[in-house]
């Protein structure tokens, strides 16, 4: 809550899950027929977490994973699991294949061993293209990867200094553990004379089959699987019988209290009274002979009830829609017949329609104005306890008839008038340009303009 406050000010925090118990691998080791183990999860570490560790082997390995102090484990067995490294084989020059194991303790604090690959090598001469090899510089380490398992474990980023601290130191213990042989000076001089060869890795998955201490075996398991399977079965027909039970108890005390309201009007009295009997008695048969029962034998039960109850039911059902539909009905019949009349006063709405077809309308309407003065007299003559002569469902068909048949006669638009031809030849005539190159506009000569002074002949002279 104060985190969500604006009123108060939270430092940032986090939460990390952690392992409770550490774990340690242990394996194998080809050097003097010893076994090598490293502690792969310390107490406290963080959790969900994954780490890679690298063997040099030349055949499959066992890899067997327990709690690292026993007397912190509230079990009297430490042991966690044997996991085996199958389809493991040395290179094609004989060496050491170099296999990847990558462990993992999940989000639930469980310990396994996820998966495994080899890495493969494949040399090609003189091709630059091509990623090379991590190779030894001495012949020191060339000898020690014969004889010792080295191991190198590769943490996900993220994790604290201290932890990073504590896994390189047990890496390099275990890289230190054994004698170190040196080789001849002229082994060196015959190494450093051979071409450097250029190397492919391929990464090739392997089966790990897992061991599990203080596990179910797999033929138990599938055992449990299969009751499981009955006993949800059995819950599920069980409920089922429950429900259909149910069914006809709420089906008894609801169609009870309505014979005494809204059905009583729809039921005759003696009808009544041999429902209402035949009701207790099933009520009476639920909670002695009937309270453990099959689901066939309680819906049958319930579908002899709804033999009787149903029919009173439909009448209530059909008293309470009947007058809405018919009075819609009667509605459009009336349009209808409006429309005819006005047709036939020559109204201009009507004016485009065609006769023989308003004739088949008018004549469909008078039946259908018939039909349904005819059921409601007929309806009108009986009394509430008996079944209707016409259902809603008859009169709601005979309505989407009289819509389908009459509306497209009725509504059809009346056709488009297009102006005349003539017309439209005098608009463009009138826009029409000059004919024949002539100019709109007619120039006309400007007069010469009268000179005020007149030319004097060239022999006379002013005389002032």
């Amino acid at each position: 809550c104060a985190i969500l406050s604006p009123a108060f000010k939270v430092r940032e925090f986090s939460i990390t899950d952690v392992v409770p118990y550490s774990v340690t691998l242990r394996w194998k080791s080809s050097y003097e027929e010893g076994t090598g183990e490293c502690e792969v999860f310390s107490k406290n570490h963080a959790a969900p977490f994954s780490k890679v560790i690298t063997f040099h082997k030349k055949e499959p390995f066992d890899l067997e994973a327990y709690y690292t102090h026993p007397h912190e484990v509230p079990y009297p067995d430490t042991r966690i699991g044997r996991f085996t490294i199958q389809n493991v084989g040395p290179q094609p020059d004989g060496d050491n294949s170099k296999v990847k194991v990558k462990v993992r303790v999940n989000i639930h604090g469980l310990f396994s061993v996820a998966n495994a690959s080899i890495i493969e090598k494949q040399n090609t001469e003189g091709d630059h293209n091509d990623t090379p090899m991590d190779t030894e510089s001495s012949s020191k380490n060339q000898g020690r990867d014969d004889e010792l398992d080295k191991m190198q474990v590769d943490q996900d980023e993220g994790i604290q200094k201290s932890q990073a601290e504590q896994q390189n130191q047990a890496d390099e213990e275990a890289e230190n553990a054994g004698t170190e042989t040196k080789a001849a000076s002229g082994d060196k001089q015959d190494h450093a004379a051979q071409p450097k060869a250029k190397a492919k890795v391929k990464s090739i998955d392997l089966p790990i089959q897992a061991s599990l201490y203080r596990q179910l075996g797999q033929d138990l398991i599938n055992s449990y699987i299969e009751n499981e399977g009955k006993m949800m079965m059995q819950d599920k027909l069980e409920k089922e019988r429950n429900d259909a039970k149910n069914a006809v108890e709420e089906y008894v005390y609801d169609f009870r209290d309505k014979l005494c309201g809204v059905f009583e009007k729809f039921i005759t009295e003696e009808d009544s009274n041999k429902l209402t009997l035949m009701l207790e008695d099933t009520e009476n048969w639920l909670y002695e002979d009937g309270e453990d029962q099959p689901k066939q034998v309680y819906m049958d039960k319930l579908q002899e009830l709804r033999k009787f109850g149903q029919p009173i039911q439909e009448r209530y059902m059909e008293h309470e829609e009947r007058p809405k539909v018919l009075n819609e009905l009667g509605k459009k019949i009336q349009l209808l017949m409006k429309a005819v009349e006005a047709y036939k006063n020559k109204d201009e709405k009507y004016d485009h329609l065609d006769p023989a077809e308003m004739e088949k309308v008018e004549k469909y309407v008078s039946e259908a104005m018939n039909w349904l003065n005819s059921k409601m007299n007929a309806q009108n003559k009986l009394s509430l306890t008996q079944d209707p002569v016409v259902k809603v469902a008859e009169i709601l068909t005979k309505s989407k008839e009289l819509d389908s048949f009459c509306n497209p006669i009725i509504y059809k638009p009346k056709p488009k008038i297009e102006p005349p031809n003539d017309g439209q030849s005098k608009a463009n005539g009138e826009h029409n340009g000059p004919v024949n190159g002539q100019s709109g506009t007619e120039t006309k000569p400007e007069p010469a303009k009268d000179n005020s002074q007149q030319t004097k002949p060239p022999g006379e002279m002013e005389v002032d």
